[in-house]
């Protein structure tokens, strides 16, 4: 009979053992062996034959993640198991999307063929930084939503002027949707770069004159928008500003910029580890979000009840407690 059997690359252990923990199983033994140039090489030390397998990796830098993941996934797919799901909390190259000028690459279609070749059968993600990477992939995706998370802490802060704020105009649905949630405002940091990571202007739509701003991302990071855009936002009298950033990439300077910036706290998911203590910089956990969504698809159940949709709050909330799911995935 066919079980359900999770296993972790290196680079997302801890979350892992998280998931686990949660799902009421333990992790898989898988051995990640490297010879001495570098070279992957898993090997599976429990029998997957006939098993659902769960192959949890989030793909950030360096490429050996992504690398590793598709190594595990032929393995799996060679070792005879009835399926082979990817569990990627972060889904690195998401940035790369489409051709934004000439003669660049789509590295997420291109990280989407390699998962569909290596023989993955399904997809668990979240928050990709453009929704529609989705249909880049001729399997099944799971798209979880981090609101999930997000909105029991936003209203543990009991905010009086809750703002929403949208770092750039690509985020703004993303925002519009938190905001109607809690029927709140939202105002958009519309900013202009000269090249990645570096930004030539920025400006606010909106008015945010003594309001608690709440900025909404999927990924930090150098953290230089972040900084820039809560900076910006203090200079046009908001009360406090703090960010709530589902994929803490923060690579560079983005320690520094944070603790240097206005911001009150940047609360993030556990999709990437966080290797640096700082004191403005609070973890939040998804791996419950994981654990069930993972049982759903082991079980071939509906995911509904992970997503919280544009709804007003007090709708919401009426709805939750008559035991009304508020949307469909």
């Amino acid at each position: 009979m066919e079980s359900a059997k999770i296993f972790s690359g290196t680079g997302s252990q801890e979350l892992a053992q998280q998931i686990c923990k949660r799902y009421g199983t333990h992790l898989g033994r898988v051995n990640i062996q490297r010879f001495s140039d570098g070279e992957i090489c898993p090997v599976f030390l429990d029998s997957v034959r006939g098993d659902y397998v769960f192959l949890i990796q989030s793909t950030f830098a360096p490429a050996d993640n992504l690398m590793e993941l598709l190594l595990m996934i032929d393995a799996a797919r060679r070792a005879s198991a009835e399926k082979v799901v990817a569990v990627i909390p972060y889904y690195g190259y998401a940035r790369q999307d489409r051709k934004d000028r000439p003669r660049v690459a789509i590295g997420s279609k291109l990280v989407a063929n390699m998962l569909v070749a290596a023989g993955a059968d399904r997809v668990i993600t979240m928050d990709l930084h453009a929704p529609q990477i989705q249909g880049y992939f001729d399997i099944p995706v799971d798209h979880l939503d981090s609101h999930a998370v997000f909105i029991p802490y936003i209203e543990s802060l009991k905010l009086e002027n809750l703002t929403f704020a949208a770092p750039d105009v690509g985020a703004t649905n993303r925002i519009r949707e938190i905001a109607s949630y809690f029927n709140a405002e939202m105002v958009i940091c519309d900013k202009h770069r000269k090249r990645a990571n570096e930004i030539a202007s920025m400006v606010v739509i909106g008015d945010v004159t003594d309001r608690d701003v709440v900025i909404i991302d999927d990924i930090c990071d150098t953290g230089g928008t972040l900084a820039k855009s809560a900076g910006l936002l203090k200079e046009k009298g908001a009360r406090s500003v703090r960010a709530l950033i589902t994929h803490p990439v923060l690579s560079g300077k983005a320690y520094e910029n944070i603790e240097n910036s206005v911001l009150e706290e940047v609360v993030v998911c556990d999709t990437i580890p966080v290797r640096k203590e700082s004191s403005k910089i609070k973890v939040l956990s998804v791996a419950e979000l994981f654990a069930v969504a993972i049982r759903n698809a082991f079980e071939n159940k509906s995911i509904t009840s992970l997503f919280i949709h544009s709804q007003r709050k007090d709708d919401s909330k009426r709805n939750r407690g008559k035991g009304v799911t508020t949307g469909g995935h």
